[in-house]
């Protein structure tokens, strides 16, 4: 299980994640509010576990953030606040669980196991659609106007990713990360590469264009305006 650590005290970040990741888990450790709700968007976490109190974006505010943006994985906030009030505050801002610090490590795994075993809350669409261009999700398929387009896995996956940003600018970094999963510039032209077969693939057949290059940004799918 891939967890998400938002915890402004290093000791207590330390703490959770080294006993975690000694468990099999994979964890990331966020140290403010900002870093923590960009890594919840973006890193495909299966369950957060929140401090409330934070710099930056406080736990509340992260994790109202998310449910607005439609992120459903688990949260369990982690925190000092212990009162009735502050606990239903934490569950109606969109938590699942709450535990009080001080607490003992085999609680936090006891709850983390008990949030992991609920049936996925998070949407899981089917398909995806970008004027006429539609992906498949179960049959690993995509098409536009009716028209089969094949497409390697790496570019169903870059196409995956647009289609999932459609309208918003997709950086050459972003798509490094999340398509390739480098955490580094390989200082290769593999994403110039692909995006070219994918415009071969998506566009060339086509009178209006979906793939667009955005000079010195990155690249946009978007429909036809």
């Amino acid at each position: 299980m891939k967890v998400l650590v938002v915890e402004d005290d290093a000791e207590t970040a330390r703490y959770v994640s080294r006993g975690l990741r000694e468990l099999g888990h994979g964890v990331d450790v966020a140290a403010d509010g900002r870093d923590g709700l960009y890594l919840a968007i973006e890193g495909g976490h299966d369950l957060l576990i929140v401090d409330r109190m934070l710099p930056g974006v406080d736990g509340l505010t992260l994790v109202k953030t998310l449910r607005a943006a439609g992120r459903r994985m688990p949260v369990l906030f982690l925190t000092t606040l212990g009162g009735i009030d502050d606990r239903v505050e934490g569950l109606e801002a969109g938590g699942d669980d709450y535990l009080v610090k001080p607490f003992a490590f085999v609680e936090l795994v006891a709850r983390v196991q008990a949030l992991a075993r609920r049936p996925p809350l998070r949407d899981t669409p089917t398909s995806l659609q970008v004027a006429d261009l539609e992906m498949n999700l179960i049959k690993r398929s995509v098409s536009r106007r009716g028209q089969p387009i094949e497409l390697q896995p790496r570019e169903f996956r870059l196409l995956e990713y647009l289609m999932r940003h459609a309208g918003e600018v997709v950086t050459r970094t972003m798509l490094l990360e999340q398509v390739w999963d480098f955490h580094f510039d390989p200082k290769t032209s593999v994403v110039e590469t692909h995006i070219s077969r994918l415009r071969m693939k998506i566009d060339r057949d086509f009178d209006a264009p979906l793939i667009h290059t955005v000079r010195g940004a990155g690249y946009s799918l978007h429909a036809p305006e």
